[in-house]
């Protein structure tokens, strides 16, 4: 066993998410895989683990923490110009080659990701809590490596983070079950979905499959939580007009106010064969989700490259309501109830009580929190 599997099996508790079955086998709920994980064993993720017939959960730690501008998520209708405290642990139900958290996601998978070991800081539920009023932020989030693996150390977090009015939300590949989000139910106001491709066999080159990540927004929605969807466009992998159209259509279908992200690929971790992502493609994926009826199309991390696709616009008016640049809000201009000011149509979301409030011309960067 690993330095780094010894350090983090003492960063753990029994967890919730999972059954005891005969022989001190153990059913995992964390995640879709539904891991069925025999005494001594690990589950795909590799940090959920059998130790004498009880399952031991990650606990007590954070590897990457940092308060982001909540448009890094990238939330588009949450609270904007606000700060995020966001918070990961170490380990994934996935191995997309082409990650760019990999040095957190792939620890006990890849040896090259070793070093991890040294970026965990103990804390406690408490310590976040502080974290996040330090830095003036309105929103716990968990993400950088997979949530799901680690729902109970989130809900830790979160009952914490309830408890002084503020809001958590997830930001996850969407390989749920239903069993975990009933559990985080309670404690989330919002959820951002990877949702990788509409070929199930792409899915399974990335370790997941595809009807789990469609079942979760359509549940997270139907839970009434607030759901935005992200699509790392990758050249020759997901970008074809057919699959694009595919994905628009399966959102739309769901609900046309849930925000479509299609983002820009670039080399990274093991997938160094395709091109990086133009503007070009962006823009056209973008395209096509106007014409499926989504009413709020965003293209990502090509600042300034992607037209008018980094605003929030009216659907009635095609007024200018949130102007952006980049991670940066320059222009705010939705009524205090959330409509537009022209036609007064009603934008979804989760908006300010106090529109006068929202941060302007911010920095656009992360806050150190050590």
């Amino acid at each position: 066993m690993s330095t780094m599997a010894n350090v983090l099996d003492t960063l753990t508790v029994e967890g919730t998410l999972y059954e005891r079955l005969t022989d001190d086998a153990v059913r995992c709920f964390a995640c879709g895989h539904r891991c069925l994980i025999r005494k001594g064993k690990r589950g795909i993720c590799e940090v959920r683990f059998n130790q004498g017939g009880k399952l031991r959960v990650p606990w007590g730690y954070v590897a990457a923490l940092q308060s982001d501008p909540i448009e890094k998520k990238p939330f588009f209708h949450v609270l904007p110009g606000s700060n995020a405290l966001t918070f990961g642990m170490l380990g994934c139900d996935f191995h997309c080659g082409y990650c760019q958290n990999w040095l957190t996601s792939q620890a006990l998978r890849d040896p090259a990701s070793d070093e991890a070991i040294n970026f965990i800081h103990k804390m406690t539920p408490q310590d976040m809590v502080m974290s996040a009023q330090r830095t003036k932020a309105s929103v716990l989030v968990s993400s950088y490596n997979e949530p799901l693996i680690t729902s109970e150390w989130a809900v830790g977090i979160f009952k914490e983070a309830k408890n002084v009015g503020l809001m958590c939300a997830f930001v996850s590949n969407g390989n749920a079950t239903v069993e975990v989000l009933e559990y985080l139910r309670p404690y989330l106001s919002a959820y951002k979905v990877d949702l990788k491709s509409m070929q199930d066999k792409n899915y399974r080159q990335l370790g997941g499959v595809l009807k789990n990540t469609m079942d979760t927004i359509q549940r997270a929605h139907a839970m009434g939580l607030w759901v935005e969807v992200v699509t790392l466009t990758i050249p020759g992998f997901n970008d074809s007009n057919e699959e694009l159209w595919d994905v628009a259509r399966f959102i739309a279908g769901i609900s046309s106010d849930i925000p479509w992200h299609v983002t820009a690929f670039h080399k990274d971790y093991k997938m160094t064969e395709p091109d990086n992502t133009s503007s070009q493609t962006l823009l056209r994926a973008a395209d096509i989700g106007r014409e499926a009826g989504l009413r709020y199309v965003y293209a990502g991390n090509l600042s300034g490259r992607v037209n008018e696709y980094e605003n929030t616009l009216c659907p009635s008016c095609n007024e200018v309501l949130i102007k952006r640049a980049g991670y940066i809000i320059l222009e705010y201009r939705l009524t205090a109830s959330g409509s537009c000011p022209r036609c007064e149509t009603h934008i979804a979301g989760i908006w300010p009580e106090d529109a006068s409030k929202v941060r302007l011309n911010g920095t656009g960067s992360p806050i150190s929190v050590y």
